[in-house]
């Protein structure tokens, strides 16, 4: 405990109310730790016990320096704001979910004609939602077997509008053709709630009314209709087949399974709907040492469903696998954050049972494959350490490489490494410019400078710095990292030159050590090979894909759109006046001041962009 932190001074004068605390390192420091009371002066009493079993909680009492509390109304509302408070500061000795990312549904628009479509994001567009899906990967299959089941449009809205024959998809049976009236609206009116019918995992009620569509077709003599409903009720019966875990209710639920091992924890959630699992996905949150399976299974689920906002949807019914009294006000806050009952389960039987069994599987199976690719990436980091004899671990590692075409639009990328493996929240790329076009030693030199200047924080500085090229690549690193970091006291990081081997082959590598010029040589199966290898491949994809981004946004934006001052309607009456493009190039400042709307400053500008 910190001799600063006089807790007994600071228990005499805390409140008894419901509410939330920090407890900071220093008074003007870190959050250590954020939690919620219902009595605020019996919790944080509790920490301050001579016999605290919790390896974890005593770590954290060592290091307070100074708490502060909020008073809340209810514990409804404490838990709401400690919900936020985590996400605001993350603080190390709370279990932290990294997810952010809204999930994905199928929206079935509300048109004339409505579209299957992909939606993420607020549900602002008119329509029926169906979801949620664990990943885009999910609702693009489902969208790809609905076209084969139902033939609705799946087609954008502007695209619809402009048709005047049927497109592909008509061709392919995979669209009934409504933007050219190829069919009644009527008939694609049942084939929309059809689909709307198996979306909401009514199959059965669709098949029945597929086979009485067959049957009355066939009474009627229109065989040919028939055969459709024939064709398509047997491809739904084939779909049926294939759809695995199966239960017998029809409600929606969302099942947790939580596994930890090894200092790690996995949660993974089924996403059960109608009786079927629409998907699943596993989670690995960031969590202290010694953290116990109910404290993860608890701030999983505040965080999973309180960060997820309108987005996110709220099941009725959660089922876990640990039963706590905190569970019944997550679920009064969720109730009143959805405007429907929510429930925790955790007793249960027949169907749910093998669904909570399930989970819990699929949970301790992806940690198993986490802890051991983290094993293998740990190795491959160790070896490398071995083999460029570092005498501290490898924290981080960076790599440069540069991309352009013939010096067009040239793009440096940064990618960085961590103990885990890549980290692409912290990849960069730095548009290059003002410099003579398929100079890469140039581009190096600015890219570097742009990364390291005003670096401040050793933290934020990698152990080893590779760059994708030979000494001359290398040399200018040297030159900008003695500018940037030379006269500082940060650590100067390891430079290592990865020279491409003969005809670029994997294995053929040259590793150059930075100022002294060292060669390494690593066999062509060593695992620190394979780790250089990586990171070298990734600057290399994440520069070439910013290139052909930026390469073909300059192919496609026409030199007007440079101009500050013209916009859409000054240059569609620009060409317009003049007659197109190169009668545009051709015309002199006066002409190009004649077009109504532009005046002689702005002829000038154009004129000289034009001509630039």
């Amino acid at each position: 405990m910190t001799e600063q932190f006089d807790y007994r001074a600071f228990l005499r004068s805390v409140t008894s109310e419901a509410g939330v605390y920090r407890m900071y390192d220093t008074p003007q420091g870190t959050v250590l730790y954020v939690g919620k009371a219902k009595d605020l002066k019996k919790r944080l009493s509790s920490y301050f016990r001579s016999n605290i079993p919790s390896v974890k909680t005593r770590a954290l009492v060592a290091q307070i320096g100074h708490i502060e509390v909020t008073v809340t109304h209810t514990e409804t509302d404490a838990l709401i704001l400690e919900h936020d408070y985590i996400k605001q500061y993350m603080p190390r000795y709370n279990v932290l979910l990294r997810d952010d990312k809204s999930y994905p549904y199928i929206l079935l628009s509300d048109h004339r004609h409505p579209r299957l479509a992909f939606h993420r994001g607020p549900k602002r567009a008119k329509g029926s939602y169906f979801g949620p899906y664990p990943n885009g990967g999910a609702v693009r299959e489902s969208l790809h077997l609905m076209q084969k089941l139902f033939p609705i449009r799946q087609c954008e809205d502007g695209f619809y509008r402009n048709r005047s024959r049927p497109c592909l998809q008509y061709q392919l049976k995979r669209c009934s053709g409504p933007c050219t009236e190829m069919i009644s609206d009527d008939d694609y009116q049942q084939q929309v709630q059809m689909a709307k019918l198996f979306l909401q995992g009514q199959s059965q009620q669709v098949l029945g009314q597929l086979v009485e569509k067959m049957e009355a077709a066939s009474v009627a003599l229109e065989f040919e209709q028939a055969a459709q409903y024939r064709d398509q009720l047997l491809a739904l019966r084939r779909v049926q087949e294939q759809q695995g875990v199966q239960g017998s209710s029809d409600g929606e639920s969302d099942v947790v399974g939580v596994a930890i091992e090894g200092g790690m924890a996995c949660v993974h959630v089924l996403f059960v709907r109608q009786g079927k699992i629409v998907g699943s996905r596993s989670y690995f949150p960031k969590l202290p040492s010694n953290t116990g399976i109910d404290e993860v299974t608890l701030a999983f689920l505040s965080q999973f469903y309180l960060g997820g906002g309108d987005e996110r949807m709220v099941p009725k019914e959660i089922i876990v696998n640990v039963d706590h009294d905190e569970l019944t006000e997550l679920a009064l806050a969720l109730t009143q954050r959805s405007g429907t009952r929510v429930q925790f389960k955790f007793n249960v039987r027949g169907d749910r049972a093998q669904f909570q069994r399930l989970a819990a599987t699929n949970a301790s199976t992806a940690l198993s494959s986490k802890i051991a690719h983290k094993s293998t990436v740990t190795e491959r980091f160790r070896q490398l350490a071995e083999a460029l004899e570092l005498d501290k671990p490898i924290a981080r590692m960076e790599c440069f490489d540069i991309s352009h075409t013939m010096g067009e639009k040239t793009v440096a990328s940064c990618v960085v490494f961590n103990r885990e493996g890549p980290a692409k929240q912290e990849y960069r790329r730095y548009n290059i410019s003002g410099i003579t076009p398929g100079d890469d030693y140039a581009a190096m030199t600015q890219a570097l400078q742009r990364r390291y200047q005003g670096s401040t924080e050793a933290n934020t500085l990698p152990t080893i710095l590779f760059i994708d090229g030979g000494k001359g690549q290398l040399t200018q690193a040297e030159a900008v990292m003695e500018q940037t970091i030379g006269n500082t006291e940060l650590p100067m990081p390891l430079m290592v030159g990865v020279a491409k081997g003969e005809g670029r082959k994997p294995g053929l590598e040259t590793l150059i050590l930075g100022f002294s010029r060292e060669i390494i040589d690593l066999p062509a199966d060593a695992p620190a090979l394979h780790l250089i290898q990586h990171i070298r491949d990734e600057a290399h994809r994440f520069a070439i894909s910013g290139h052909r981004a930026a390469r073909g946004k300059a192919r496609t934006q026409s030199t007007l759109e440079s101009v500050p001052g013209v916009g859409t309607k000054r240059r569609q009456q620009l060409l317009k006046f003049l007659g197109g493009m190169q009668e545009l190039k051709r015309a002199s400042v006066a002409e190009i001041a004649k077009v109504p709307g532009i005046s002689n400053q702005l002829a000038q500008k154009i004129h000289d962009a034009l001509r630039s």
